[in-house]
């Protein structure tokens, strides 16, 4: 949970309103003409029903008295209400389709950009922001994201030309009784207005304290048999009720405010509604207007003022959706890793490692490693031992460039990796590390992540090195079962065995090795070590161990303190020694 702090940090740092719309309208742009063709179809539906109502009114000036009645302009009317009304149900269907493909296809889009640049952001913001967190940026505030978008398309163009239509024909019936229409309406939306801007508030933290929650129920859920074993399941409920409580009082809020905008405006447009009544059955008294004309009048009024209400309810759940947005454009808007893929690309790397006076720390008030400087030549083995939290998983971590050092230089073959793609320096590493990570596919795919052309034969060599091959034989469907998540059900050391098999099948120029046989018994790590010492033979290997029996055998090995290098030699060398090296070995296997 302490990660949580810094994601608090990053709250009320996201694009205001106007910057979110923008942002909108920019992700719509490459569906444009779909949305000319929605608006037009919505045009046309508008004034077909809208045309309806001087229909009704025709007919009702055809009756005239009992036994008065224009029977075949009746039918002739009916017959145009009856067009009228099949048009208007085709053109709003295919409204409705376009605007869906319109919402479902900018949501995709930004749901796979999303995606996507979580794969191009630096680890040191992906480490800094709980997993939860940016799960529910990509998952469920693009969902409320794409409710908002949906109800925008689908009611505010619809309301919008409604209205201005509705004026229009309103004006062709009575302009004096218009004009009050048109004078008593903004009222509605002064109302309106002020409620929305006290709901957005509401909605944006009700965003925030989800995406809390989703990262509180990650983080539990993931660990939780350290939870259990700890019985820290009352303080987990706790919390999860603390937070759970705060998105309830948002929620409660933002669904308040939100609900004062309908019941209010009704009330103004059931009041214009009623002056309407009134003063149209003065005018039809003194023959300015007929009894169908008043009737399609307040048919008009009525569907004048309904947009309003539906254009209130958009307006609600749109500043949920803007909320929603803010938090994914925040996102997209975290700086990217450069685009390093036109640097050079290492080849026919032979595994020259030089570091020369390399500084590095994760936050700049903690120094870390400080004036580092080794080299490595071709095919050596490298073990770095040292206590927990010298410098260890972080030098790892500068080889791969998943960060890149403050000051200083790291070079492979004579190039210095800044210069080299990514992908291209990665390509030429194989890591095993103590953290297992298989995802949930079947054993096979598993195996060949990292090589995905191997052949069964390469596959199933593989798998035997790392003596893998003997388990997974005695499984259901053998190469071919489907493991959960993480390796579902597979015990700790038959994951970590899996992971060793996915690196002897692809068998790069270098290797690191952290922790790798950690997880795993001590007959069967004496036969990986064997394994192991087979697939180092010619290939630059970097061994981090805290168990310094699987280290004897390295040619050089680094004794780290605080970020520095205390020591280094060979396994014999540095006992004869006595010092640092020689104190956390005895400390192993001195005799109690």
């Amino acid at each position: 949970m302490a990660e949580k702090s810094s994601s608090n940090q990053q709250k009320g740092t996201g694009p205001d309103t106007r910057g979110t719309l923008r942002r909108i309208l920019q992700s719509i742009r490459p569906y444009r003409f779909l949305v000319v063709l929605s608006l037009l179809l919505s045009v046309a539906s508008v004034l077909l029903t809208l045309y309806i109502p001087i229909l009704t009114g025709d007919a009702v000036d055809l009756i005239i008295d009992r036994g008065l009645v224009d029977f075949a302009g009746l039918l002739r009317i009916i017959r145009n209400i009856l067009i009228c009304i099949l048009l208007t149900a085709v053109f709003q269907w295919l409204m409705n389709h376009i605007n869906n493909k319109i919402t479902y296809h900018i949501v995709q889009d930004l749901r796979t950009r999303a995606f996507c640049h979580l794969q191009k952001l630096p680890l040191s913001f992906i480490d800094s922001h709980p997993s939860g967190d940016l799960i529910s940026r990509v998952i469920t505030d693009i969902e409320q994201f794409s409710d908002g978008l949906l109800m925008g398309f689908t009611q505010l163009f619809s309301g919008v030309v409604t209205i201005v239509g509705t004026i229009l024909f309103m004006l062709s019936i009575h302009p004096l009784i218009t004009l009050v229409v048109v004078v008593l309406s903004p009222m509605s939306f002064f109302i309106a207005g002020f409620i929305s801007r006290k709901t957005f508030l509401m909605f944006q933290k009700q965003s925030e304290t989800r995406g809390d929650l989703t990262a509180l129920t990650d983080e539990m859920l993931g660990n939780l048999k350290t939870v259990i074993a700890f019985d820290h399941q009352e303080e987990a409920q706790e919390e999860f009720r603390k937070i759970n409580e705060e998105l309830a009082g948002y929620s409660l809020k933002a669904t308040f405010f939100s609900s004062l905008t309908n019941p209010t405006t009704r009330f103004m447009y059931a009041a214009i509604y009623a002056g309407v009544t009134i003063a149209g059955c003065f005018t039809v008294i003194h023959g300015g207007l007929s009894v169908g004309q008043l009737s399609s009048f307040l048919s008009y009024t009525n569907q004048y003022t309904k947009p309003f209400n539906e254009i209130t309810g958009v307006i609600t759940e749109f500043q949920n959706s803007l909320a929603s947005a803010g938090r994914v454009f925040t996102l997209l808007d975290q700086e990217a890793l450069p685009d390093d893929e036109t640097g050079n690309v290492l080849t026919n790397v032979k595994g020259q490692v030089d570091l020369e006076h390399v500084f590095f720390s994760y936050t700049p008030e903690k120094k870390l490693i400080e004036d580092f400087s080794l080299q490595v030549r071709p095919g050596q083995r490298i073990a770095i031992v040292g206590p927990t939290g010298c410098g260890k998983t972080t030098l790892i971590n500068l080889l791969m460039r998943f960060y890149d050092t403050d000051s200083g230089t790291i070079r492979v073959d004579g190039q210095d990796i800044r210069g080299v793609s990514r992908s291209s320096l990665r390509a030429n590493y194989g890591m095993v590390l103590q953290e297992t990570w298989l995802k949930s596919a079947t054993i096979r795919e598993n195996i060949t992540y990292g090589c995905p052309d191997a052949t069964e034969e390469e596959m199933i060599r593989a798998a035997k090195e790392a003596h893998a091959h003997s388990f997974i034989m005695r499984m259901p469907q053998g190469y071919d079962t489907v493991i959960g998540e993480d390796g579902g059900s597979l015990s700790q050391g038959q994951k970590q065995l899996l992971c060793i098999a996915r690196v002897m099948l692809r068998l790069p120029p270098m290797l690191i090795l952290d922790e790798a046989t950690s997880s795993i018994d001590t007959m069967t790590e004496i036969r990986i070590q064997k394994a192991f010492s087979r697939m180092m033979t010619g290939r630059t290997s970097f061994i981090v161990a805290h168990r310094l029996s699987t280290i004897r055998e390295a040619d050089v090995i680094l004794v780290m303190r605080d970020g520095h290098i205390l020591e280094q030699g060979d396994h014999e060398t540095l006992l004869k020694k006595g010092g640092f090296y020689a104190e956390l070995y005895n400390s192993q296997f001195a005799p109690v």
